[in-house]
């Protein structure tokens, strides 16, 4: 009996692992499962692994090794930017309260963790809010600096609505701010998760950020692993205490296959991205058409998030009124198409929302029938009404 494909258009959330990056960390489960803090002849071949995982990735953005962190998940790797900086601060300038500004769009891992600074009152934080198009203004960053602003966060790209950010522009703003107030602070951040397969990361220093975090599973690398660059010079205190591993800053033993699997994967995107970046244009904009025909065709009124233009490749968020999203997510996936929805907040008002995010996977042929049982699900329920 044949199986029926499954097309999974979720690749927001997870990409499944390359077959290379699966053979890349194959050894590393069994024939070198040392300790890499051991100094026998295992455990130096285990730290090998892991040191030279870390020069590829350094290489890749253009870095120093010793401004790679690796963590156990991006979210890790966001609260060790965030917190690291905010514990950094308040031990040296305990006079002063900590401000982080970011966006009211921003992944839960920085939205919850400013939540909890804010909470037991170790900082203050502004959400600046995003335009229309999904998108925030630089200068809306600039005005909210004051003189205790000690981080800026905003992520590279948004993993809901698929929108880049200015991150040159607000970079290159708070370079101005510095300089002018002879200052080291604030220090940027981006969470660069949803940007790692398709934007520019090939040079940090011209991405002009002081912090960046990504994770494994979303380079068609393994789960449980993120890193985090910190340029040399940004003083952060640790999370996790313990060994003292990853500099000091991140303690606990290194999780060797998931390390060497994210320097493959992210080795493999690299050599992929302007290719492959290209071809998902040209699905998306496949799609954008097709879900044009659709509201024509059902009634249907389709809201496409998010700037049209200014967005990943690989990303089609929409709103439809007068419907369940919960219900079409349920409707589709019982016909083979794996989606995802969400409240997203955007600015000033939130909307449910249908996440379409494509993968290496997925061709025009997934695209057109995808498109096809949309409509014929809509066309189910309108009938109903």
């Amino acid at each position: 009996m044949l199986t029926k494909k499954i097309i999974y258009m979720d690749y927001a959330s997870s990409a499944p692992t390359d077959k290379r990056v699966v053979r890349a960390m194959a050894p590393y489960w069994n024939n070198v499962s040392s300790n890499p803090s051991a100094i026998h002849k295992s455990g130096v071949a285990a730290r090998n692994a892991v040191e030279n995982a870390r020069a590829t990735i350094a290489k890749l953005i253009f870095a120093h090794p010793d401004e790679i962190i690796f963590t156990g998940s991006a979210t890790e790797s966001d609260a060790l930017a965030i917190v690291g900086v905010v514990n950094y601060y308040r031990e040296n300038f305990p006079q002063n309260t900590p401000h982080i500004i970011t966006t009211n769009i921003e992944h839960s891992a920085i939205i919850e963790t400013c939540k909890m600074l804010e909470r037991t009152g170790k900082a203050n934080v502004t959400y600046v809010e995003v335009e229309e198009n999904g998108i925030v203004d630089p200068k809306k960053i600039r005005d909210a600096i004051t003189p205790n602003t000690i981080l800026v966060s905003v992520m590279y790209a948004n993993n809901e609505i698929g929108t880049i950010a200015p991150i040159h522009e607000i970079a290159k703003m708070i370079r101005h701010y510095k300089k002018n107030g002879n200052s080291v602070f604030p220090f940027f951040h981006t969470d660069a998760c949803q940007a790692m397969n398709y934007l520019e990361t090939n040079n940090i220093d011209k991405l002009g950020v002081d912090l960046l975090s990504f994770n494994g599973s979303k380079i068609y690398g393994p789960k449980g692993i993120g890193v985090l660059y910190k340029k040399r010079g940004v003083p952060i205190l640790p999370v996790i205490y313990g060994g003292g591993q990853e500099f000091g800053l991140r303690s606990g033993t290194e999780n060797v296959p998931a390390i060497v699997g994210i320097a493959k994967a992210f080795e493999i995107t690299e050599k992929m991205k302007e290719e492959e970046s290209a071809r998902l244009k040209n699905l998306q904009q496949l799609f954008f058409s097709g879900i044009s025909e659709i509201s024509n065709n059902t009634g249907y009124k389709i809201k496409i998030n998010g700037d049209l233009n200014n967005r990943l490749p690989n990303n089609v968020n929409i709103s439809i009124d007068d419907i369940s999203h919960e219900l079409l997510v349920l409707e589709l996936d019982a016909k083979g198409v794996e989606i995802s929805t969400k409240s997203a907040c955007k600015a000033k008002e939130e909307a449910n929302t249908l996440r379409f995010s494509f993968g290496r996977d997925i061709n025009r042929t997934d695209i057109l029938k995808v498109l096809k049982l949309l409509e014929q699900i809509l066309l189910k329920y309108k009938t109903w009404k």
